[in-house]
């Protein structure tokens, strides 16, 4: 091993108390990162999950003029050829005004979305059946599942309830059904039918007077990473149609903006975080320069180079890097692992999306390592900067 090795080794491990305190300035750099990622990327990746499974798959279908007025199952038939393709559902929503009354008597009243959804198809494409947590789906034509806000605000409506749906027609006309209440639906992160009211397509069809009309189409594929594909393979097989297509992203890019924005925000204080443990090096760096007069007057005595000065001081820092990379990139995979097995949530109910993201781990750990090797560049040159005889007389 080079002497030079050696001594950087010698000289660090000597002053433990600097050894880990440096060491723990990089560590605690690179645990904010990975918290800040666990937390807050994690969120962002459950929001875009939830909308993904709850409301627009992974490619989502509507039309220019509002209204889809192709086949259904035609469209269905289409997409399932495609291999990635899991399934396809229809669904149409509108607005609608809803009260529920009981022994004759009017309980409460309230405005909310309605959508219309294919049971057998919806099941299959969505995961948003699963958000009922009271009863069971949409199951028949005169059935309706609310969302857990709309039975709140309609008084606490309950399964086996009968509320009053009315909506205008497109002809400007009231249309007026009544529906048994068979489910109440409460998705962990609001991104369900929390705020809407659910029934069978054909029944909202026959309401709105637009049968065999639909306004959206959810795409769910096997492999999310391959729904700019089937996008762009939808778009150029229906040249002279009017659909228009979107992957989730795309679809709740004005949903998921603030989100992007406050995760670049928290990044930057990570990153932050990092400059300010590579500042608490530069000054650990210095004492150990300042404790080491004498001995690097001993040095530069006896034939020592500056370079040679320069190069163990260096080495100090890749050392201190090197230490503080790995036990910081294991303190924040063991928080990773942590937050992923005890299934993280944020505010107790919405389950974040954990996931190893292994090139923003290694770019971490290599900015940590780079910048402690950067921070121990000043004391090194302030080392070789020291005169021999002048080092030597202080004691």
């Amino acid at each position: 091993m080079d002497y030079r090795v050696k001594l950087a080794k010698r000289m660090l491990f000597n002053q433990k108390g600097s050894l880990v305190g440096a060491v723990l300035a990089v560590t605690i750099g690179i645990l904010v990162i990975h918290v800040n990622f666990v937390i807050f990327q994690g969120l962002f990746d459950a929001i875009v999950r939830d909308i993904s499974d709850y409301n627009t798959g992974d490619v989502i279908i509507t039309d220019e003029f509002d209204f889809i007025d192709k086949s259904d199952q035609s469209l269905i038939r289409w997409f399932e050829r495609i291999p990635v393709v899991q399934a396809a559902t229809p669904r149409l929503s509108t607005t609608s005004e809803m009260n529920m009354t009981k022994n004759g008597k009017l309980i409460e009243e309230t405005r909310i979305s309605l959508v219309g959804v294919d049971p057998f198809n919806d099941i299959r494409a969505s995961t948003v059946h699963e958000t009922v947590t009271e009863g069971s789906y949409v199951f028949s034509r005169n059935t309706i599942v609310l969302g857990s806000n709309v039975a709140r605000d309609l008084g606490g409506a309950q399964v086996g309830d009968s509320v009053k749906v009315l909506v205008v027609d497109r002809w400007g006309q009231d249309q007026i059904r009544r529906f048994m209440v068979t489910g109440i639906a409460n998705s962990p992160g609001g991104q369900g039918f929390d705020y809407s009211g659910v029934i069978h397509i054909d029944t909202l069809r026959d309401m709105m007077s637009r049968q065999g009309d639909t306004g959206s189409f959810m795409v769910k594929l096997y492999d999310h990473s391959k729904a700019l594909e089937v996008k762009e393979f939808f778009l150029r097989s229906f040249p002279n149609e009017n659909f228009i297509a979107e992957t989730t992203e795309e679809a709740s890019e004005a949903q998921l903006e603030g989100f992007r924005s406050g995760i670049a925000m928290i990044n930057m204080i990570g990153y932050f975080g990092m400059m300010a443990s590579a500042f608490a090096i530069v000054t650990i760096q210095m004492m150990l320069v300042n404790g080491k007069t004498r001995q690097i007057g001993v040095m530069r005595s006896i034939g020592a180079k500056r370079k040679d000065i320069l190069i163990i001081f260096i080495l100090q820092g890749m050392i201190i890097g090197a230490i503080g990379a790995g036990v910081g990139t294991a303190a924040g995979l063991g928080y990773t692992v942590y937050a992923k097995e005890t299934k993280m949530s944020f505010n107790g109910s919405l389950p974040l999306e954990v996931t190893y993201n292994w090139e923003k781990i290694i770019q971490t750990a290599l900015m940590s390592f780079i910048l402690a090797i950067i921070a121990s560049l000043y004391p090194s040159y302030r080392a070789t900067k020291l005169l021999p005889v002048e080092a030597m007389r202080t004691v």
